[in-house]
């Protein structure tokens, strides 16, 4: 009767399932061994580097992971569907914590992806240095107020490359004016600053009232200033400045060799930053506070003559270049009507200015149309379409001390405030919104190329870049002693 009861039969299907549990033993298919000595197999590991698939063989276990005493996980395959939860019984009853199933643990788990970056020869994600990728991906530190970019001197500061990152989408604003026409103030409200705030928190200094009595300006050389939205703001001291020479006369401050009398020496100075800045912005800011003076305008053809040219990008003669010559780079000029009366802002008077400056600049290679017009502004949203024939990038501003309650309201027939709740009529929007508008339309000037080759903002603030180009702040691709020897002119 031992094979009535077939019951190698009924062991050999007790035994089947073992020898296909996922967690069991060897290779061993003989039917005449005990079922209490349970038989494991080779497990499949899928996507192991060779070292631990020698290791698991071997039976040295991995050190254990920081969360727990649990072993480290292995990523399994059955051979036949259906049999893993029966699989998960067995190996918890004939084996240790050793082969645990996977989904009994807790904490992270580890993926197929990683073993694959790792099978590749890349570094696994245990290696890799947090601090030094965030260092890497992190902004450079936000500045809270400008630094020098240019001292008195003339002398190139390299304190800014610490704020510039290695990226091309940069936009750069200069400004140019006569001395007490608030440039600083402007550029700091277009740069950080809001009109209520106290001037002396401006990113760029404006003139204290001392410096105001004893006619002195605030600013020398260029200062710089850069925003998180990567736009450069250059405010530069004033040209022609009466005080620059002042200081020169009184103190005697010894002159270069190439120049003999102080007043040539400001002359020349300020013709070297206005060069200086048709070379490296895109956008410049000309401010005055009345209309108009013709000698500026003259002062502008000049450092215009002696902007340097834009290399062709073969780096050869201009000669052996080709027929077709480069188009050479000038930034777009936007003319700053500051401290600007009420009537100013009528549309006769407004007419009258494009067209005067439209005379003055008719012979100039700068870009003063097409960037910004008081029209598309919506300023004057009366005015048809070709009310102004030649529309040129004039922009007016009114006091800032003309807000609030200095500005009379408009009285009623009857001498009540004919709207006392609403605010007074000055003929044109207030301070600050204007300043608004001025700058969403700056900022929205294009970013065009400034020289022949793509320049990130440390290759802008390397000096040896543009001192190649001829656009160094001592030698501005024009003979200085010819133009000292005919007064600038």
């Amino acid at each position: 009767m031992s094979d009535s009861g077939q019951s190698p039969a009924p062991g050999g299907r007790r035994r089947w399932p073992r020898e296909k549990e996922p967690d069991g033993g060897g290779d061993r298919r003989d039917g005449g061994e005990e079922p209490g000595a349970l038989m494991q197999k080779t497990p499949i590991i899928l996507a192991k580097p060779p070292a631990e698939r020698q290791q698991a063989k071997t039976g040295a276990a991995p050190a254990p992971p920081p969360p727990g005493p649990a072993p480290p996980i292995v990523l399994m395959k059955a051979r036949g569907g259906g049999e893993e939860g029966r699989g998960g019984g067995g190996a918890g009853a004939g084996e240790g914590p050793a082969l645990a199933p996977p989904r009994e643990r807790e904490g992270p788990r580890p993926t197929q992806p990683v073993y694959q970056l790792h099978g590749r020869g890349l570094p696994p994600p245990g290696a890799l240095d947090p601090v030094a990728g965030q260092a890497r991906l992190a902004a450079p530190e936000k500045m809270k107020t400008s630094i020098k970019l240019v001292d008195e001197q003339m002398n190139w500061c390299d304190s800014a490359i610490e704020f510039l990152l290695d990226q091309t989408d940069v936009l750069v604003v200069g400004v140019l004016g006569l001395q007490g026409t608030g440039k600083s103030t402007l550029m700091s409200l277009l740069a950080a600053n809001q009109p209520e705030e106290d001037p002396r928190a401006f990113v760029f200094r404006p003139q204290s009232p001392e410096m105001k009595e004893r006619g002195g300006s605030q600013t020398c050389g260029i200062d710089f200033f850069i925003t998180q939205e990567r736009v450069v703001f250059l405010d530069t001291q004033p040209i022609l400045s009466p005080s620059i020479l002042d200081h020169l006369i009184n103190n005697d401050r010894k002159l270069p060799p190439e120049y003999s009398l102080p007043h040539t020496y400001v002359e020349m100075q300020s013709l070297q930053i206005a060069a200086f800045l048709f070379t490296v912005c895109h956008v410049v800011l000309l401010v005055q506070d009345w209309f108009t003076d013709l000698g500026l305008y003259r002062f502008l053809q000049t450092a215009e003559m002696v902007k340097p040219t834009t290399p062709s990008p073969s780096h050869e003669p201009s000669g052996a270049a080709g027929p077709e010559e480069p188009s050479e780079y000038y930034p777009h000029l936007v003319f700053v009507q500051n401290r600007a009366r009420p009537e100013a802002f009528s549309p006769r008077r407004l007419r009258q200015m494009h067209g005067v400056l439209e005379r003055l600049m008719a012979h100039s290679h700068l870009k003063y149309k097409g960037a910004l017009s008081m029209l598309d502004c919506g300023l004057f949203p009366g005015l048809p379409e070709g009310f102004l024939p030649t529309e040129v990038n004039l922009f007016l501003l009114p006091p800032m001390e003309a807000e609030g309650e200095d500005a009379p309201p408009r009285a009623a027939p009857g001498g009540g405030p004919l709207f006392p709740l609403l605010p007074p009529f000055r003929g044109h929007s207030s301070f600050g919104a204007l300043v608004a508008r001025l700058r969403g339309r700056v900022l929205a000037a294009a970013r065009a190329q400034l020289s022949h080759t793509l320049l990130t903002e440390r290759n802008w603030c390397d000096w040896e870049h543009w001192e190649g180009l001829g656009g160094g702040l001592g030698v501005i691709g024009g003979d200085w002693r010819e133009l000292e020897a005919t007064g600038g002119n």
